[in-house]
């Protein structure tokens, strides 16, 4: 399986389980947000209800531009927008096979130009580029990273829930397994 981001061998891996810290400044160009971890305080815009802050796939922080890859081969199942404060922005939805499954994965925090290097049904390649890291101003006003996040069930639109409540923490996980099962041990 090919990365999705070619990290370097030095990145940061966040630890969010206390909320943001408005004061610290990440010394490293790439970093990680990790899988199944309750980010108090993170997540403010209306999208998120007031109650979801358990983030169930995992940010790869990187430069506006950086280069994202599809992890296997696969047929892109969808494309488009999200264009909510505090979404994706720009989102690509990837089938691909995992042990003999069907499983969807989701590119998401993308540049606008991703959407013209991809088309809906279109064959993709391990490691073909698919998409590129989009900035704040159309990611939905993220710091620049990708959310990669895969699911078990086909998805009915072009988007996944990237954190749910607490109480949904059960059935989410199940749903919506680890991506260190493509990504390998990022941390």
């Amino acid at each position: 399986m090919a990365d999705v981001i070619k990290l370097p061998d030095e990145y940061w891996v966040f630890d969010f389980t206390r909320g943001p810290d408005p004061n610290f400044e990440c010394p490293l160009d790439y970093q990680i947000g990790r899988y199944d971890e309750v980010r108090p305080g993170m997540y403010t815009h209306d999208l998120f209800e007031g109650k979801r802050d358990l983030h169930i796939g995992i940010d790869i922080g990187a430069p506006v531009g950086e280069a994202i890859h599809a992890f296997s081969d696969g047929v892109v199942h969808s494309l488009g927008i999200n264009p909510e404060p505090g979404s994706y922005g720009p989102t690509i939805i990837i089938k691909h096979e995992l042990k003999g499954k069907p499983i969807w994965a989701l590119y998401g925090h993308l540049s606008m130009e991703s959407l013209d290097m991809v088309s809906e049904g279109m064959q993709v390649s391990e490691g073909q580029i698919v998409a590129t890291v989009g900035d704040e101003s159309v990611n939905g006003g993220w710091a620049p990273h990708l959310h990669f996040q895969l699911c078990w069930e086909e998805p009915q639109v072009n988007d996944m829930p990237g954190v749910v409540a607490r109480e949904d923490r059960e059935w989410a996980l199940e749903k919506y397994p680890d991506p260190r099962i493509v990504l390998g041990p990022l941390y």
